[in-house]
């Protein structure tokens, strides 16, 4: 018999395990904890310089020629300021999303291999799958078995 006769396949639909394994939830809500309060400021400020902006349209023509243009120039620093803070938030976001989705996959690929390793597969395969059937599809039990690791971590 060759080895190819001999070997054990299985296959993981990653991309689910990815959206649904629970430490990927346990991830978005700490980015959400993490990220709610300077994204409620970011709100709060495009609020405030909507609200100037409506001033001076509503009641620029009755104010003097001094402080209509302290006001312009106040709607003008707060909008350079927002975007400055937008694009720090952005930036800050995202390098903690791809930290976060990191570490997500090197515990799913863990799990994957320990998997493998205990149930004797020769070869896991992933993306680019056509077709897997049912037999050789792990995606279940690498999710249970995430789902395991969590309630036993309790994180």
């Amino acid at each position: 018999m060759s080895a190819a006769a001999e070997s054990r396949i299985g296959f993981v639909n990653a991309a689910r395990v990815s959206a649904e394994a629970p430490q990927a939830e346990e991830a978005r809500a700490s980015l959400e904890r993490e990220f709610s309060p300077r994204d409620r400021e970011i709100a709060e400020e495009q609020s405030e310089i909507r609200r100037l902006e409506e001033q001076l349209s509503r009641d620029g023509a009755l104010m003097d020629e001094e402080e209509q243009r302290r006001l312009q120039r106040d709607v003008v620093a707060r909008k350079r300021e927002l975007r400055q803070a937008q694009e720090e938030f952005r930036e800050d976001f995202n390098l903690r999303r791809n930290e976060e989705l990191g570490r997500l996959q090197r515990r799913i690929v863990d799990t994957i291999n320990d998997l493998a390793e205990e149930r004797g597969f020769d070869l896991i395969v992933s993306e680019g799958v056509i077709f897997a059937s049912d037999k050789v599809d792990l995606t279940e039990d690498v999710l249970e078995r995430l789902r395991q690791d969590l309630d036993e971590s309790g994180s």
